[in-house]
C-alpha cells in the first residue's frame, strides 16, 4: 500500500519560545525525511549525522548538537516535515 507522508509537529516537545529543547534534533528546514541512520539506544556524539532532509531537490545532512542517547525517533522516511519539527529525542 503507498505510503501517505505525515506533517507532525506535537507541540508537547517544543519549548514556549517556539524552538525545540535542548534534547531534541529538530529540522533546520522544511522538507520530506529522506533516511534515519540511528535507532532507540544508540548512543551518538556531537557533530554525527543522525538523518537525511531533502528540501528542494537537495539533501541536507541532520547531526546532533550534543552527546546522548537516542530516546525516540519521531519521524519515517518520506514524512514531511516543517522546520523546527522534532525529528529525534534524546534522553
Amino acid at each position: 500500500r503507498p505510503h501517505t507522508p505525515v506533517v507532525w509537529s506535537p507541540p508537547s516537545l517544543r519549548n514556549p519560545a517556539g524552538s525545540p529543547p535542548d534534547n531534541m534534533i529538530a529540522a533546520p528546514v522544511s522538507g520530506r525525511g529522506i533516511s534515519i541512520l540511528v535507532g532507540p539506544g544508540e548512543q551518538v556524539t556531537a557533530g554525527q549525522e543522525v538523518c537525511v532532509v531533502e528540501a528542494m531537490k537537495m539533501e541536507q545532512s541532520i547531526r546532533t548538537t550534543r552527546d546522548g542517547v537516542i530516546k525516540d525517533i519521531l519521524v519515517q522516511p518520506m514524512d514531511t516535515v516543517r522546520t523546527s519539527d522534532p525529528l529525534i529525542q534524546l534522553e
